[in-house]
């Protein structure tokens, strides 16, 4: 089972940026998706869980800038962060919930059975 986060870079605040999370292994139609960040110096902290239905919660740092859909074609989860600010600039990492659906404590990284390698976002301004 292997997760993949992919898709960050250098941007200028105010842009936008999709990453990727692709899976081999293990089916992302059964698995709710959760996406985490971490800053230098702070705590990974989850930003977004999206279900299997398509439902998505987020946390108030990114909620109304955040999207994420999944190709099924591809196995693949993408999100979408729009209007970037300097403190979005973290590692973003994917991981796959033991279940399906997205739950309050879907901020809980014990949540979560695997893990991608982490893709880093760097938001100047």
């Amino acid at each position: 089972v292997q997760l993949q986060a992919s898709g960050g870079g250098l941007v200028q605040a105010g842009e936008s940026l999709r990453l990727s999370c692709v899976a081999s292994g293990l089916n992302l139609d059964v698995y709710a998706i959760g996406w985490f960040r971490q800053a230098p110096g702070r705590e990974r902290e989850a930003i977004s869980c999206f279900a299997v239905n398509g439902d998505t919660l987020s946390t108030d740092s990114v909620r109304g800038r955040i999207t994420v859909w999944r190709d099924k074609a591809k196995n693949t989860v993408h999100l979408r962060l729009n209007s970037l600010k300097p403190d979005d600039t973290a590692v973003y990492y994917c991981a796959a919930d033991g279940g399906s659906f997205c739950y309050r404590d879907y901020v809980d990284v014990e949540r979560y059975d695997y893990w991608g390698q982490g893709t880093q976002v760097t938001v100047s301004s």
